[in-house]
C-alpha cells in the first residue's frame, strides 16, 4: 500500500483533519502512526459511539495505523457519569464498555483483537510524569480557554461548573502525550481539546512528541462525523448559519428519549425507533435517517440498500451508492416511510453480531446491570 492509499483511508469520511499537511509529512517520513480515541464510561453504547468510531478504526487499521481505545474512567468520574460512583464506572468499563466497543469495531470491518485497550486507572497509576504533564499543559492555557474546552453542558453551567471539570481538558491533552500518540481521533465535539494539544505540543518538556529528527511535533487530530439523533430539532426549519453548532446539539444522545439506537437494542426496538424518526419529505440538509444511511450503511464497500414497496408506489429498487439514494429522496422518488422502514431493517441486520456476542449468560448479566444503572441513575 502506497502513501496516497494510506492517506485516503485515514482521511476518508472524516469531517476534519488537523492538518492534512502534517499527516502527509508523517507518511512521507515513515513516522510510526499511533492512534487513540477516548470514551467516557457512561452506560449503554449507542451507534454514534460504537459504529461511527468503529468505522474509522477499521480505516486506520487498513492503513497500517496502530490503534488504541482509551476507557476514560477518571473523566467519567469527573462528569458524574453513572452517578459519579468510581467503582461502578470501573466495573462497567471493564465488563461492558470494552466488549461493546470490540464488537462494534468488528461489525464495521475492523479487527478488535489488534486494538489496544487501556483504562485511566492503568495509565495514571504510579505515573508521576502524567500528572506533571497535566500541570505543564495547564500552565500553557488560560482559565478562559479551559472553560471553552469543557463539554457543552459544562459551558452552559457557567461559573457554577466545578473545578474538577476545569481540570478535564488538561487531563485529556496529557492523555495524548503520556501515551506517545500522534493521531488523536474523536467526534467533532472533542476538537477543542485536540486543538489545545496541537498548540501546546512545542511547549512541553516532560513528555513531548519527538520525531525521527529529534524535533518536537504536534499530533494530528482526525474528527469523524457526529450522527444526528432521531428527534425533530428544537428549531425547524433549521437556520443555515451556525449549522455546525446546531448539528452538535442535535447529535445522538442517550439522554434524549427516542434519539438513539443502542447496539444491543432488540429488532422490535430498532424498527420502532426508526418508524418514529424525524424524516422530512424531500429534505436532505437535516435528515437523521439519511444521515444514518450515509455514515453507518454506505461506508461499507459494495453495500446495497434494497427498498421493497408495491408496484403502485414505484416497485422495488436497489441503491448501490448513497448519492443516488439522496438524489431520489430529494426528488420525491423515495417516500420517508419506505426509507425509515428500509434503514431500520438494515440496522437490525448490521447489529445482529452485537446481540449474538452479548447472548452468553455472563455478558447478559453485565447488560442487565447496565440497564438497571441507566434506569435508577
Amino acid at each position: 500500500m502506497d502513501i496516497n492509499e494510506r492517506f485516503e483511508l485515514i482521511t476518508r469520511n472524516a469531517e476534519e483533519v488537523l492538518t492534512k499537511e502534517d499527516l502527509k509529512n508523517f507518511l512521507e517520513t515513515n513516522e510510526k502512526l499511533k492512534h487513540y480515541i477516548g470514551f467516557e464510561i457512561s452506560g449503554k453504547i449507542h451507534l454514534g459511539t460504537g459504529l461511527m468510531s468503529g468505522s474509522k478504526i477499521a480505516d486506520f487499521q487498513k492503513a497500517k495505523v496502530a490503534c488504541s481505545c482509551y476507557l476514560a474512567t477518571w473523566h467519567a468520574w469527573i462528569n458524574n457519569k453513572l452517578g459519579g460512583d468510581f467503582d461502578t464506572i470501573k466495573r462497567v468499563g471493564d465488563n461492558y464498555f470494552k466488549e461493546g466497543l470490540k464488537v462494534s469495531i468488528d461489525i464495521m470491518g475492523g479487527d478488535s483483537e489488534k486494538v489496544k485497550f487501556i483504562t485511566g486507572d492503568e495509565l495514571y497509576h504510579n505515573n508521576d510524569d502524567y500528572w506533571r504533564t497535566v500541570i505543564e499543559v495547564s500552565k500553557n492555557i488560560t482559565l478562559s480557554r479551559a472553560m471553552k474546552s469543557i463539554t457543552i453542558l459544562g459551558r452552559k453551567e457557567g461559573e457554577s461548573v466545578n473545578f474538577a471539570q476545569l481540570v478535564y481538558p488538561a487531563m485529556q491533552v496529557a492523555d495524548i502525550f503520556t501515551q506517545g500518540l500522534n493521531i488523536a481521533h474523536a467526534g467533532m465535539d472533542q476538537r477543542k481539546a485536540h486543538v489545545i494539544a496541537r498548540e501546546v505540543a512545542h511547549k512541553l518538556n516532560i513528555q513531548p512528541l519527538i520525531n525521527k529528527a529529534g524535533q518536537k511535533y504536534s499530533p494530528v487530530a482526525i474528527h469523524h462525523h457526529l450522527i444526528l439523533g432521531l428527534q425533530k430539532p428544537a428549531v425547524w426549519p433549521v437556520p443555515t448559519e451556525n449549522l455546525q453548532e446546531l448539528w452538535s446539539s442535535q447529535k445522538m444522545s442517550k439522554s434524549v428519549p427516542g434519539s438513539a439506537v443502542f447496539i444491543l437494542d432488540s429488532e422490535e426496538e430498532i424498527k420502532s425507533k426508526l418508524s418514529k424518526a424525524f424524516c422530512p419529505e424531500k429534505n436532505v440538509l437535516f435528515n437523521p435517517v439519511l444521515d444514518w444511511a450515509k455514515h453507518l450503511l454506505f461506508v461499507k464497500d459494495k453495500f446495497e440498500l434494497n427498498i421493497e414497496r408495491p408496484e403502485k408506489f414505484g416497485g422495488n429498487i436497489t441503491y448501490y451508492s448513497y448519492f443516488d439514494l439522496e438524489k431520489d429522496f430529494e426528488e420525491g422518488k423515495v417516500h420517508p416511510l419506505d426509507l425509515k422502514k428500509t434503514v431500520g431493517e438494515a440496522l437490525v441486520k448490521k447489529l445482529a453480531p452485537a446481540r449474538k456476542h452479548f447472548a452468553t449468560p455472563k455478558l447478559q448479566k453485565v447488560v442487565e446491570e447496565v440497564n438497571n444503572l441507566v434506569i435508577t441513575r
